[in-house]
């Protein structure tokens, strides 16, 4: 797995991070740090944790038309000639999640999981894969960001649920993740059942957060901006545990190595790209791309250069 050198990493990634939480204060009483921007309590359940319909299964999606295309022959009138009419491809990314999709500190250049699979799509779509323009986005703006075109695709670690299925389409899974926990290496914690009354933080708009207030062990959700934001406030002792997909608590753990992920998967979290509501053409050409890239090895190639020794690919599941 690549790991680039964490303390380096941790100072560029997040903007002025103070002391990791398990080192000692240098002499004195330490000031009390401000807390982000946006960052607050939660005190009922974020409207993300309603409970789905029974007969809905967030994984599928809509089956291929045919063969993927070439760029060159891509049907006429169809949302992706629109997007190489246009010549570009605009994808909604993050750049705050060290491996998935992150801001690279001495290049400057978008990089990760998430990121490699967005050029994957403006390759298939306008034949290079630098035929891109990134939109980085907080998790809460991903959807208004889709129903308001201002992206065609939104690849940034987004579950697939069947609430978010009623705003937006989903791409067949291309990643299945799941939440634990991560805390400071001196915490006692051991998951997140042994949170209770612990400020336990995620950002606004994902499902890590309602996940967490919908816990039964009662912790106390933190919201804020940015999964940095999250980082910082744990290396500050402002909250207890950081708790989202494993994908992402990775990324803290190999910046921090005062943090550990603690306890099993408590939910599942399946990635799709999002596609907005009206563009099933676009979800269905790029299922055709993702069968594509499961069967010719590309998909393993990408999680090995983020994740590791990749396991086999999500199997495409189809509602149609």
């Amino acid at each position: 797995m690549r790991w680039p050198v964490v303390v380096v990493l941790a100072s560029l990634l997040v903007a002025c991070a103070p002391v990791p939480s398990a080192a000692p204060p240098i002499g004195g009483s330490p000031p009390v740090a401000p807390r982000p921007a946006d960052a607050s309590e939660l005190t009922g359940r974020p409207g993300a944790a309603t409970a789905p319909p029974a007969s809905c299964d967030p994984t599928a999606s809509l089956r291929p038309s045919g063969p993927l295309p070439p760029p060159d022959r891509l049907p006429a009138g169809s949302t992706m000639e629109r997007v190489r009419q246009r010549g570009r491809l605009i994808a909604g990314v993050d750049q705050n999640t060290y491996l998935m999709g992150f801001r690279n500190p001495f290049s400057g250049e978008l990089e990760g999981f998430d990121v490699d699979l967005a050029r994957e799509v403006a390759r298939a779509v306008l034949g290079d894969p630098g035929a891109i323009r990134f939109t980085v986005l907080t998790s809460d703006q991903r959807i208004p960001a889709l129903r308001e075109r201002e992206v065609d695709v939104v690849v940034r670690t987004m579950t697939a649920t069947c609430e978010r299925w009623e705003q937006v389409n989903f791409s067949t899974v291309y990643y299945q993740a799941g939440q634990r926990v991560l805390v400071p290496v001196d915490s006692e914690a051991t998951g997140i059942d042994s949170l209770g009354g612990k400020r336990v933080c995620a950002t606004k708009g994902s499902s890590s957060l309602a996940n967490v207030a919908a816990a039964s062990s009662g912790p106390i959700p933190v919201s804020v901006r940015n999964w940095t934001d999250c980082l910082v406030m744990l290396q500050q002792g402002q909250v207890d545990a950081i708790s989202t997909d494993d994908t992402i608590l990775a990324g803290f753990a190999a910046q921090d190595p005062y943090t550990k992920v603690v306890g099993p998967q408590f939910t599942a979290e399946p990635y799709g790209m999002a596609f907005p509501k009206a563009d099933e053409d676009f979800v269905r050409f790029t299922n055709a791309l993702l069968e594509r890239l499961r069967a010719d090895g590309t998909w393993a190639s990408i999680h090995r250069r983020w994740l590791g020794e990749p396991p086999a690919p999500p199997v495409a599941v189809y509602r149609d």
